[in-house]
């Protein structure tokens, strides 16, 4: 069998687990006590070593500029698909979609399959892209979220400055913040993970290797999808795969990309899953919220879990389909072709269900309107 697919098969038996494990967790307090070891601890250690190891390559600088791009458009175009999706604007789970679906997990996604598929030199360029992705989920989704968070628990008729106060004490006292700090000092001194001591560079390692065993234990814990939330979270997901393909296809045309593996990275990158960070970042506002018992939930906890949950399996076929797929996506058109049909999947069963609630409407409303006649008559 394929190293990639089994790789997928590893991180999938891991979510199995956290599903069977359920039994054992019988309260929120315990699966809250996971994620707290994940924000405090396990993912800090991940971020400062992934920094530490940056190498910027002055030749590859334009791919990390090209990601933060596909982010930031992903980001932009929520505010139409969303609604679109059946989920209103100004709902909890409005701002948990619009903060994971433009993120890209690309080292739990598709990392693995860039490496087997395309090789080293492929995989070098995927992690300088993934630079970009990186300032958008760490810097931008976290802004956005605490100023989500601030505006919709302070009054309104606050100033900015007021709101502007405990966002800054946020960031400044948040695990992860403080550890990414401390790898920018070190980085603009010229140190790496090799120039700290070993006790210390030894345990940030091994609090790193605990971080996706436990991430995805908790999305098997935590996850609790309902039907209806399982179709709903499906077409987001297909239609955020066809707008992908669709820049992608507008991006290598316009570029005049030929090579086939540059084509394929541009694409496997861009299918990658959504990321836990901007999870970690509804997860501290979560916490915030319950610790003073508020009322208000800028975020909806368990529709970001299912996010995560869906987005994963969806997205690794969607990859190894891709970079399985020969020299089929040499031709633009068959990007286009494909994206298309991604689309056309995601606002289908949306647009028929709206259909199929308007009928049963009208219809109800005629059953009323006979049933009011029919009484008259007989009285």
């Amino acid at each position: 069998m394929d190293i990639g697919i089994q790789k997928t098969i590893v991180f999938l038996f891991f979510i199995l687990i956290g599903v069977l494990l359920k039994v054992k967790f019988k309260s929120k307090e315990e699966i809250s006590g996971i994620k707290k070891i994940i924000l405090n601890l396990a993912l800090p250690a991940t971020i400062f070593i992934a920094l530490l190891g940056v190498k910027v390559e002055l030749h590859l600088l334009i791919l990390p500029l090209l990601a933060l791009g596909l982010n930031l458009l992903l980001f932009f175009s929520m505010p139409v698909i969303l609604p679109l999706m059946g989920i209103g604007k100004g709902t909890s789970e409005y701002r948990t979609a619009k903060l994971l679906v433009p993120s890209l997990a690309p080292g739990l996604s598709s990392f693995p399959f860039i490496l087997e598929f395309l090789g080293e030199e492929y995989l070098a360029k995927a992690a300088m892209s993934d630079l970009g992705n990186k300032v958008f989920v760490l810097f931008f989704l976290y802004l956005v979220a605490m100023n989500w968070h601030y505006g919709l628990q302070l009054d309104k008729k606050k100033n900015g400055g007021t709101k502007l106060k405990p966002l800054i004490k946020a960031m400044v006292s948040e695990p992860v913040n403080v550890f990414i700090a401390a790898a920018l000092v070190l980085l603009a001194f010229g140190l790496h993970m090799d120039s700290l001591p070993f006790f210390l560079s030894e345990t940030l390692e091994k609090l790193s290797l605990i971080m996706t065993p436990l991430v995805l234990l908790f999305i098997g814990l935590a996850v609790k999808i309902k039907r209806k939330q399982f179709f709903q979270i499906f077409c987001l997901l297909c239609t955020r795969a066809g707008l992908v393909l669709l820049i992608s296809a507008i991006f290598v045309t316009v570029a005049g990309i030929e090579a086939r593996n540059e084509i394929l990275l541009t694409m496997a990158f861009g299918l990658s899953a959504c990321s836990f960070w901007p999870y970690a970042h509804i997860a501290a506002v979560d916490s915030m919220e319950m610790d003073k018992k508020s009322k208000r939930r800028t975020f909806s906890g368990d529709f970001g879990v299912a996010i995560l949950a869906l987005s994963f399996p969806l997205s690794t076929m969607l990859i190894l389909a891709t970079l399985n797929s020969g020299s089929f996506f040499v031709n633009p058109v068959n990007i286009f072709m494909v994206a298309v049909a991604l689309l056309g999947i995601g606002f289908i069963i949306p647009l028929c269900s709206g259909i199929s609630k308007k009928k049963w409407s009208e219809q109800k409303l005629i059953d009323h309107e006979i049933s009011s006649a029919a009484t008259e008559k007989a009285a």
